[in-house]
């Protein structure tokens, strides 16, 4: 039995953690942990976890944490767990950081787009990047994985096949992704408000967001090749899920049943990739609550672009089930462990 600990459980991300591992057969969570509700019953917090989650929260100590678990997922801000981890730390335990402290190589990229000095930038080389379909070798070997975001996983898991085949100008890509309120977190802020969101859609963070870097990165390294893309947000009145539209140009002639070919090939053995029949877009309602990323591409043969579309759950696969995931190849299991729950719907 794999006993787990959460800092900042009752965060959206911390939340769904718990509500994945309650349903988790091999896994036992051994600590709630919370800087905002301090021995308050979990379930007074979270009323969906009523007679589920008996426990309190508790305060964060981490060095106390270590020496009652197996694995810590830290679902908080960024630049807590950087400041948490040393080796000694790494020496006892598993550590799945949801933050964006490990993802980015260059410590110097992070601290500008993040504007944050890093406290312990000595563990980002060996830090994993946890996107499973590419990483899962490393990540069964690795002691702190990199826990991806959630607009990068889908726009990575949308292009990936064809930046992987050399098929698209890497200078080209447009990334235009909708995203539900739950992936600004669960802080109280004034844009983030019923009214203010409400019956409207915004763009955001418009050639300044910090998950540009990241996604590059990763592309970079499908691709071998420079990477620069222009990434949009917005925010759109719905409490969950990511729909990703990106458009790149070709740098050669191809049909679009070569295209779909090699999406096949690559995702043929993906239990959490879906790559829907042609002309079917997909939608993040078929998505809600569950692990599975929906892709689909369309060849554009008049202007000689291609358009890459993913729909995922922000709040699970863009979280707390990718971690899961990584929690899985950690330790052994099978990769799928505790994450079969079918969609949600309606």
């Amino acid at each position: 039995m794999i006993k787990a600990g959460i800092i900042g459980a009752t965060g959206y991300a911390g939340q769904e953690i718990v509500r994945i591992l309650l349903g988790h057969k091999d896994t036992e969570i051994k600590w709630y942990g919370s800087k905002s509700y301090i021995d308050r019953p979990y379930a007074d917090v979270f009323r969906n976890m009523f007679r589920l989650v008996p426990d309190i929260c508790k305060g964060e100590d981490f060095n106390q944490l270590c020496d009652e678990v197996d694995v810590v997922f830290t679902a908080t801000p960024q630049g807590l767990c950087s400041s948490l981890v040393n080796e000694e730390v790494l020496s006892k335990v598993k550590v799945i950081d949801l933050s964006a402290d490990f993802r980015i190589k260059d410590v110097n990229v992070y601290e500008k787009w993040y504007g944050l000095t890093h406290p312990s930038p000595q563990f980002i080389e060996e830090a994993v990047y946890g996107l499973c379909e590419v990483n899962r070798e490393k990540i069964r070997k690795a002691r702190l994985i990199a826990n991806p975001g959630c607009y990068p996983t889908c726009s990575f898991l949308s292009i990936y096949p064809l930046a992987k085949a050399g098929l698209i100008d890497m200078k080209s890509i447009i990334v235009d992704a909708k995203s539900g309120t739950s992936g600004a977190g669960r802080g109280a802020k004034v844009n983030n408000l019923f009214c203010e969101v409400n019956e409207s859609i915004k763009a955001y963070g418009v050639a300044t967001h910090r998950h540009t870097p990241e996604i590059e990165e990763q592309l970079s390294y499908a691709s071998g090749q420079e990477t620069l893309i222009n990434f949009t947000p917005h925010l759109v009145p719905m409490n969950r899920g990511i729909l990703v539209t990106a458009y790149a140009n070709l740098v050669k002639d191809v049909t679009e049943e070569e295209v779909r070919k090699i999406y096949e090939e690559v995702y043929k053995d993906e239990t959490f990739v879906r790559f829907l029949d042609a002309g079917v877009c997909p939608e993040t309602r078929w998505v809600e609550g569950s692990n599975y990323v929906d892709v689909n591409v369309k060849v554009d043969e008049r202007t000689h672009r291609v358009i890459m579309m993913g729909a995922m759950e922000n709040l699970v696969k863009g979280a707390a089930g990718q971690a899961v995931q990584n929690m899985n190849l950690l330790f052994g299991l099978p990769e799928t462990t505790g994450l079969l729950m079918p969609p949600v719907f309606p």
